[in-house]
């Protein structure tokens, strides 16, 4: 550390005993610790500091003591979303004769010394932000103080004289605990760190020698931020304006958005630097109620020089000290005071802060899709709830989708300059399987918004068949409309591979393997499913084979075969191993033998039927039939067909399609 010296202050500390008193099971935490600070106060004589995780923890172990602590003891509740005026009563000394229970978040761990006390309670507890690469937000993390954060705890029981640490944990769990908190660095937004070291010629921050090395996550997220704001180049170089950020010495969201708005109007400066102040402070809307609405244009408002504007909020101190934020932001911009109540910009100016952050309303009311891809809702029943856009400047990491605290509406014709370089436009050729179609549009996006999104008529023909061949392939084979022709066209040439070699490959595997080559030529033109039909894939099939195949497939699989009565009936090829002929009996009468195919090497397995089409006779051997079943047949039926043909020799009689009738 180039030899800087060590300087080293003993101080002056009181001893503190330590108590263990562990949450028994099947009690909530915070019964417990309000147990154990009505203990305190009948062990101990002195006021009682309790360490709680969070605001929520204190009010309801404030509810729990109310109306359960000795005369003598008034209850205060600490933290940092408090008036200034109850701050300042709960670290203020107790009255003569009285104690006080302070009730606090580990705001008091370090930078407060409360006169009088001597006793501590540590919930065990700590509420600490954490931000996410992942997400672009911060979420705050209930965790389990460190080893060195319970000693500072406890060390405030013993500033002003001998005290008492009550530890809601047991001795065993306290030798679990981790030595040291985690950095601020590990955990911290780092677009301010990057801008600065970048700003004073350091422009690889994971290059320094850190004591706590900056996740190269939240590195390259702050980077990002930093490119969207304009303060870093493609190049990772400082821009003029990223100087300019620099110099203004806040966070570079509100850095971009002043001096942007400065070069638009005085208005615009002004507006922003309200905006500005709002952002830089705790929400002025945030009271002992429930979430307030989230218009941050409320807040604007108010601090504008209206009284009525400002009747709903409590803290008039704060709304005070963001109004002379705002008058010190207004003086460094050089605008003063001009008139902002020509045009309400807080939308757009809000943009130029937060442009990662712009959100397009997805499905219900309140739900909403951010530029990085992330969910993010507002409670439905709030106005802003129903904007088609705004922009998310407050947002808490909630789970599946981060909870809005602080929005604006938006007009995305109102994007700055920064943000139009980085909308992409792209024409889009996709498959629309609800309407079993390739659409082809247009559409200009910044991040995961859509901000236009336009049908192109005239679509690249290769780019509109490589999807639809996409969609049959990832629909699976059956999705086409294999029956007639198409089926029968398969058939016959699975036949006549079954025959000889040399035939081309159509059973399922290779024809959703080669898609493309035996498809795709059939396809121009067509850009729905149902536009496909039979007949195409049957012609489909039939162009992989040569001029020679076709000629060879007529002769080894004829689609139809002539029978004695004239008819030429269609081959059934379904079973490739057995192709089948159904026919009706009077139409095959004198044909002697069961007729063959693939040049005579295999017989077709007759499907006799009555003149009504139902089968009577299954068979192989035609002649057998003749010979053997052919009388029964016609005993059973003549009486129920008597206008058909039925002869006594069935060999010699003239076959016939209809119904007339032969002699015999």
């Amino acid at each position: 550390f180039g030899g800087a010296p060590v300087v080293t202050s003993a101080g002056r500390a009181f001893p503190v005993e330590t108590r263990y008193r562990p949450v028994p099971a099947g009690m909530g935490t915070v019964p417990h610790i309000a147990r154990v600070v009505r203990d305190a106060l009948l062990e101990d004589t002195g006021s009682v500091l309790v360490f709680l995780s969070g605001a929520g923890e204190i009010g309801r172990v404030a509810g729990l003591l109310a109306p359960n602590v000795p005369a003598d003891v008034d209850v205060h509740q600490l933290f940092g979303a408090m008036p200034p005026a109850a701050q300042d009563r709960a670290i203020a000394p107790a009255p003569h004769g009285r104690r006080k229970v302070v009730l606090a978040t580990n705001v008091a761990e370090t930078s407060l010394t409360i006169d009088g006390i001597s006793v501590v309670v540590d919930g065990g507890w700590m509420r600490i932000p954490r931000f996410s690469p992942r997400t672009g937000m911060t979420r705050l993390e209930t965790v389990r103080v460190s080893r060195a954060s319970a000693d500072q705890r406890r060390g405030r029981a013993g500033r002003t004289m001998p005290g008492t640490c009550y530890r809601c944990w047991s001795a065993a769990e306290d030798s679990g605990l981790l030595p040291f908190t985690r950095a601020e660095m590990v955990d911290a937004d780092l677009a301010s760190v990057v801008l600065d070291l970048v700003a004073a010629g350091f422009p690889d921050p994971t290059a320094l020698r850190w004591l706590d090395v900056p996740p190269p996550a939240a590195v390259a997220e702050a980077r990002q931020l930093l490119v969207q704001l304009g303060a870093l180049g493609a190049d990772g170089r400082i821009t003029a304006h990223g100087t300019a950020m620099a110099g203004l010495g806040t966070h570079p969201r509100l850095a971009h958005m002043l001096l942007t708005a400065r070069d638009h109007s005085p208005a615009s400066a002004a507006r922003a630097a309200t905006i500005a102040a709002i952002l830089d402070d705790r929400d002025p809307m945030r009271g002992d109620g429930g979430p307030p609405e989230v218009d941050i244009g409320l807040r604007v408002d108010a601090l504008e020089p209206r009284d009525h504007a400002a009747a709903g909020f409590p803290d008039k101190g704060l709304l005070a000290r963001l109004r002379d934020a705002s008058s010190e932001w207004r003086r460094r911009l050089g605008v003063g005071n001009p008139s902002v109540d020509a045009a309400d910009d807080t939308g757009s100016l809000l943009a130029m802060a937060y442009p990662d952050r712009v959100a397009q309303q997805r499905g219900a009311p309140g739900r909403y899709l951010l530029r990085n891809g992330r969910g993010a809702s507002i409670d439905p029943r709030d106005p802003m709830a129903r904007q088609p856009w705004i922009v998310a400047a407050g947002v808490e990491d909630a789970g599946a989708d981060a909870r809005i605290t602080l929005a604006a509406s938006f007009d995305p014709a109102d994007f700055d300059t920064n943000a139009r370089a980085q909308c992409v436009t792209a024409t889009v050729t996709a498959w629309d399987g609800q309407q079993g179609a390739v659409r082809t549009r247009r559409r200009i996006t910044l991040g995961a918004l859509v901000l236009t999104d336009v049908a192109v008529p005239n679509a690249d023909p290769s780019a509109v068949q490589a999807e639809l061949i996409k969609a049959i392939r990832d629909l699976g084979l059956p999705a086409l409309p294999w029956a007639g022709p198409a089926e029968r066209a398969r058939s016959r040439i699975l036949f006549a591979a079954a025959q000889s070699a040399g035939w081309p490959d159509v059973s399922d595997d290779a024809l959703a393997a080669n898609l493309t080559e035996w498809l795709g030529p059939r396809l121009h033109g067509v850009s729905r499913l149902d536009e496909i039909s039979a007949a195409d894939l049957a012609m489909a099939l039939m162009d992989l084979l040569s001029w020679e195949q076709r000629r060879e497939l007529d002769e080894l699989a004829p689609d139809r075969i002539a029978v004695p009565s004239g008819s030429r009936l269609e081959i059934d090829y379904t079973d490739t191993a057995v192709p089948v002929l159904a026919v009706r009996l009077q139409e095959v009468f004198g044909w002697t033998e069961t007729p063959r195919i693939a040049n005579g090497r295999v017989p077709l397995l007759l499907h006799l039927l009555s003149p009504g089409y139902r089968p009577v006779q299954v068979t192989r051997d035609l002649a057998s039939f003749w010979a053997n079943g052919y009388f029964d047949v016609r005993r059973d039926l003549r009486g129920r067909y008597p206008k058909h043909a039925w002869p006594d020799d069935p060999l010699t009689a003239i076959a016939v399609s209809g119904r007339r009738r032969t002699q015999g």
